[in-house]
């Protein structure tokens, strides 16, 4: 943040790859994580891919983010209690102020080793000033084949976003 706490400098605004914003957590679902059937509760993987993507924002922005959205979020198979559970996370795209950042959460079998993605999302973050006000983050430079669609990919998705927030009069929700 510069030499002073709250000052910014200009390398602070100097653009980034995305491998500097790569965060990964891995958790062991215990039994107060799941149902009666033995199944991870929502709000446990969301809570988990709540906080891996803020890592990656907030090493990306290198001050403190709050999260402004997750984009739908589609289970694809069930989280069982006893799997680890891993989620990656990394900046795709950064507006002036936002970011979106890809999670990838996966369930492994630890005594068979065999590893299942269970979801995908996106989450948008500002970065935010001592006063909790937004402020500019770096851009995201994409170095590889795989960063460069996801980028395209997630400008489109911001694209579509802001019309329609504009067709619903500025609301976000």
């Amino acid at each position: 943040m510069g030499a002073k706490r709250g000052m910014r400098l200009m390398s602070d605004l100097e653009p980034r790859p995305v491998r500097e914003s790569h965060a990964v957590m891995s958790e062991l679902m215990l039994p107060h994580m799941a149902n009666n059937l033995g199944h991870v509760f929502g709000g446990v993987i969301l809570s988990l891919v709540d906080r891996v993507a803020a890592v990656a924002a907030i090493r990306h922005a290198r001050r403190p983010c709050v999260t402004v959205a997750i984009d739908s979020v589609v289970f694809y198979e069930p989280i069982y209690l006893g799997e680890l559970v891993t989620a990656k996370a990394s900046v795709n795209y950064v507006g002036r102020t936002s970011m979106e950042v890809g999670v990838r959460v996966e369930a492994e079998d630890l005594f068979t080793g065999k590893r299942r993605h269970t979801n995908s999302c996106y989450v948008t973050f500002v970065a935010i000033d001592s006063n909790h006000r937004p402020v500019p983050v770096p851009k995201v430079i994409p170095e590889t084949e795989e960063e460069r669609r996801r980028y395209a990919e997630a400008e489109e998705r911001r694209r579509r976003r802001l019309e329609e927030r504009k067709r619903s009069g500025g609301r976000r929700g």
